[in-house]
């Protein structure tokens, strides 16, 4: 006979995430029916500033309080539609919940419900279940075989939509693979980051963080970032390529503009205004705007890799550019990881147009981008099948909550991104993998 654990209850509040802003909380009560006993799990949607055009749809009410962000039309969804449709369901069945919630809500984008309703609900059943058979997370989610450390990619420079300085690029990241353990990156990487905040300081640049805890400083471009960079990786006493490696989240799909199909970099002509540029495209005007070709986009790319131990580029072209992605992937694939976020959103059908396609390597995993758990993992699993890598992301508004550091973990991963080793909303996710590690054998 199965065991039954029917869930009893569903609730949702309101919360807030790391800017401040409201987000959705939901806590689901299941019982067990031999024993009586009673067991809850919680769990809370983070948010994203730099979103794709694909993704799910996250509600708010759109109202004067907090500024139209609040999410109290989907706590009201969750605390009558969906609770309504979900007491009396066995909390171990996700893959039906999540498909009860899919239909609950009846769009492609989750535009009725809201992704932030249905995500919050999934991965609340998800917890309770795990919790119910006094399992870890990470065991339940991907069963004997989850054991894989991820290695982090630890966003310590912000730009683009992630701070407000001249830097067009988003991220710019380390990965510290040389460790040989996950306590052993995160030191490593904690390390460099204390470094760099000492050689900013040093600098006279700011130390003020953005919003994934990285420095959001000014720079005049990628390779002023990877320069300093490196001096702080030197300086921590660790060997470039051998130890560390960069990675960098380009997000372009902010940058092009679709009027005349070019990548428009705003922060670098300001920073340059004064200052005659090689790289600089003069406009009709005149005036030194730096504008880029998806050619010399891609140029670009392959000239900071050779300088630069840089081993993956995430968002290096717009999420509509797939002639672009794909001539990036000629060129770069054999070179780097090239990480669809944008570009898949999560998304099994985008994903699968991009294998088809042979565009990129490796997929970004963000839950909230389609919402529900087991959507994802279906984009997880369809991407590792066909070889590509797989990147477990948080968004830059986060909560406390660290269920994707389970989530890396049991779906063997290999890749983590989580903000720099900074700010608690990041160190919750670190200090999981932390405990994580130390039952995990590979």
């Amino acid at each position: 006979m199965s065991l039954s654990i029917r869930i009893t209850d569903v609730h949702g509040r309101e919360i807030l995430d790391s800017r401040g802003n409201p987000t959705v909380e939901v806590e689901v009560t299941a019982q067990t029916e031999t024993t009586g006993r009673k067991t809850v799990g919680r769990e809370s949607v983070p948010s994203g500033a730099s979103t794709g055009r694909f993704e799910a749809i996250e509600l708010r009410d759109g109202e004067e309080r907090f500024f139209g962000l609040g999410v109290s039309r989907v706590v009201d969804h969750i605390n009558k539609r969906i609770r309504q449709e979900l007491v009396g369901m066995n909390v171990l069945d996700q893959v039906k919940i999540d498909r009860k919630l899919v239909e609950l809500d009846g769009t492609d984008n989750k535009g009725n419900l809201g992704a932030n309703a249905l995500l919050g609900v999934s991965l609340a059943c998800a917890r309770c279940a795990s919790n119910a058979l006094d399992m870890p997370l990470y065991r339940y989610l991907g069963g004997m075989n989850a054991k894989k450390w991820p290695m982090p990619m630890m966003n310590v420079i912000n730009g683009g939509a992630h701070a407000k300085n001249n830097l067009d690029f988003q991220e710019f990241m380390i990965v510290p693979v040389g460790a040989a353990s996950f306590p052993d990156a995160l030191r490593m990487g904690a390390e460099i980051y204390h470094y760099l905040r000492l050689i900013l300081h040093e600098e006279g640049r700011l130390t003020a963080v953005g919003d994934e805890g990285g420095f959001a400083p000014e720079f005049s471009n990628a390779k002023e970032v990877f320069a300093c960079l490196q001096r702080a990786v030197e300086k921590a006493g660790y060997q470039m390529g051998s130890d560390i490696a960069f990675a960098m989240d380009a997000a372009a799909s902010e940058l092009y503009n679709s009027e005349d199909g070019m990548y428009h970099f705003p922060g670098e002509s300001r920073a340059n205004q004064s200052v005659e540029q090689n790289l600089a495209r003069p406009d009709t005007e005149g005036n030194g705007e730096v504008i880029r070709s998806a050619q010399e986009m891609i140029s670009l790319y392959e000239e900071l890799a050779l300088e630069y131990p840089l081993i993956s580029i995430e968002d290096g072209l717009d999420e509509d550019d797939w002639d672009g992605w794909q001539e990036l992937t000629n060129r770069l694939n054999e070179k780097m990881m090239l990480v669809g976020d944008d570009l898949f959103v999560t998304n099994v059908k985008r994903i699968r147009c991009g294998i088809d396609l042979h565009v990129a390597n490796s997929v970004l995993i963000k839950v909230n981008q389609i919402g529900t758990l087991t959507e994802a993992m279906d984009a997880i699993e369809l991407a590792q099948k066909n070889g590509y890598k797989a990147v477990i992301s948080h968004r830059s508004g986060e909560t406390e909550d660290a269920f994707i550091a389970d989530l890396a973990v049991a779906v063997n991963a290999g890749w983590i991104k989580t903000g720099a080793p900074c700010r608690g909303e990041r160190t919750a996710k670190y200090n999981q993998l932390l405990r994580l590690s130390e039952g995990l054998d590979a």
